[in-house]
């Protein structure tokens, strides 16, 4: 790594000048083998479209990751969650390339990284160099892949995002993945969209049978349907070497022969990621983890990976007795396409299943900022917080909250109060608000205290509770026993867990310096590294304070000895 002055003056030029034309051969993969994928651009998640691909690294933590391209690190975060340790490069062309899940940096930047830690006395910690501070060269190593964050197993992430922060398809940047295999489909279902419209006789979503047919295409059953009326398609796709569901690329439909829609997964903006959840059957997906997304655009609907729509992808079928043939082309980015051909008899029939209508007294405007009193319970619900309308159940006993089901999607941040005059003050600071899972245990929403209310801002719908939570974190330690010769050892390290609030705060200290535990929160782990240089020959005296999301607190001491 080259500590010089990098060149801002072609570095800013190029950003003035714009993205118009991708670069095709100014970047390459950020590891060394073959570019096999566990998840693709664009791909559907919880909540999200995935930002970036997800490379294998072969089951392994510890591959050498390099240099995209030439720039400097613009950035550098490392957190107990999402990218875990990540770290993010900005180019002389004006993008940005991020890796994340990485085990260590590379020796130089691991140095850098460490510094800064031990002089915040913080794991977590983000840092924004100067351009001239920590320059890199293509091909240069920089990390080494890992598993750290909200990773399921072993892969680097891998984004390239436009002077906007915009993640875009590495894809169109000439990074290879081999793909020879056409995307799979998987389910479609047909929805009506106004009081008057049916498909098959009914109101409710309806699911559609398909079958593949001797010259590759797919082939629906008929349908009768009347009015407008919408289609949603399951579809997945799958790269050379590994048998993943990722997600697709391009689709496109068209009604007679003329487009009615057309999408894209080439880029899209973070502010706008989970109106996924307006996009795909988000009951469906709550109800029955079947993951479906609509071919029609809806009311707060801003996504900017439709690249075109006519009617907003909707059908409008108002010419009764003839018919008419829908198509859905599904492609990924290498150009395997599959096609499916759905036949329309356009016809009026009479209605046998309806749409399902309910009120009740908690009408909510979508977009409209609305507050509600529910027994000992207040709810600020904001402008934006819903996409549609809705009539919602909500009930309150005592200190339990119904707060509908969770099949309508919530886009901002709904805040709940509880009145807790009624409890000592001492055991309001141990009160929360949690949420209760399909297990029937309390999960930690949050706690913050305001006068006599304790509140928590949730984005889903569900139950909810009032919990005390008195029991403080437990800590267990690997391997340490009080008074122990550990001349040999490499590490420390603990398992800390917090049954009812999960753990806020850790702090170790070692002689009384600060030490740097790194936190594994999907083992529970602590370590601390002895190559940090703490330690003293002789008798050594370790503390370690951990602390829950409402104060409570267990402190480990102990000594130990080394040479």
């Amino acid at each position: 790594m080259k500590k010089s002055l990098f060149t801002l003056f072609s570095f800013c030029t190029l950003l003035v000048h714009g993205q118009a034309d991708i670069p095709k051969n100014d970047f390459i993969p950020p590891l060394k083998i073959t570019t096999v994928l566990a998840g693709s651009f664009g791909e559907l998640r919880s909540n999200h479209f995935h930002s970036g691909l997800d490379i294998k690294t072969q089951q392994r933590t510890g591959l050498e990751v390099i240099a995209s391209a030439s720039g400097y690190v613009s950035r550098i975060k490392v957190s107990h969650y999402g990218y875990g340790k990540a770290l993010y490069i900005t180019h002389p062309n004006g993008y940005t390339t991020v890796y994340g899940h990485l085990d260590k940096f590379s020796p130089e930047l691991e140095t850098f990284v460490k510094s800064k830690q031990y002089e915040t006395e913080s794991y977590e910690i983000e840092l924004f160099p100067n351009p001239d501070e920590l320059v890199v060269s293509q091909g240069e190593l920089v990390a080494y892949s890992g598993n750290t964050g909200g990773s399921g197993g072993p892969h680097v992430h891998f984004e390239i995002r436009d002077n906007n922060e915009r993640p875009m398809n590495a894809q169109l940047f000439g990074i290879e993945v081999p793909d020879h295999r056409d995307p799979i489909i998987n389910d479609l279902y047909a929805y009506t969209l106004s009081d008057s419209s049916t498909v098959n006789q009914t109101q409710q979503r309806q699911k559609i049978s398909f079958s593949k047919q001797p010259d590759g295409t797919f082939l629906s059953e008929k349908v009768k349907a009347f009015g407008e009326i919408g289609f949603a398609i399951g579809t997945v796709d799958m790269q050379d070497g590994a048998n993943n569901n990722n997600g697709i690329y391009k689709i496109e439909t068209n009604l007679n022969g003329e487009t009615l829609l057309d999408l894209e997964m080439d880029k899209f903006s973070f502010a706008e990621t989970r109106y996924i959840n307006r996009m795909i059957d988000y009951a469906l997906y709550e109800d029955n983890r079947v993951r479906v997304q609509k071919l029609f655009i809806e009311r707060n609907n801003p996504l900017s990976i439709f690249k075109y729509e006519k009617n907003k992808g909707i059908l409008n079928l108002a010419q009764e007795n003839t018919t008419a043939i829908y198509t859905i082309k599904i492609s990924d980015f290498k150009g395997n396409a599959s096609v499916l051909v759905i036949p329309i008899e356009i016809i009026k029939e009479p209605i046998l299943s309806p749409l399902d209508k309910r009120t009740t007294p908690f009408f909510v405007q979508a977009d409209a900022n609305q507050s509600f009193n529910v027994g000992d319970w207040k709810l600020f619900i904001p402008d934006g917080a819903f996409y549609d309308d809705y009539y919602l159940d909500i009930t309150a006993n005592t200190d339990a909250l119904h707060l509908d089901k969770d099949v309508i999607p919530v886009q901002k941040y709904i805040k709940l109060s509880y009145n807790v005059s009624a409890f000592q003050p001492a055991d309001r600071e141990r009160l929360y608000i949690g949420r209760v899972n399909y297990r029937r245990l309390l999960r930690y929403e949050g706690a913050t205290l305001e006068g006599d209310y304790i509140s928590a801002s949730v984005n889903a719908l569900g139950d909810f509770k009032l919990g005390l939570d008195t029991k403080p974190p437990r800590i267990e330690a690997v391997d340490l026993k009080e008074g122990k010769w550990i001349s040999d050892y490499k590490t420390l390290q603990f398992k800390i867990s917090d049954q009812d609030t999960g753990i806020k705060s850790y702090r170790g200290t070692l002689n009384g310096k600060f030490i740097l535990f790194e936190y594994e929160y999907k083992k529970n782990l602590l370590t601390y590294n002895f190559d940090d240089g703490i330690s003293v020959s002789g008798e050594n005296t370790l503390q370690l304070i951990v602390t829950d999301n409402v104060g409570n607190s267990s402190t480990f001491k102990t000594t130990f000895f080394r040479k």
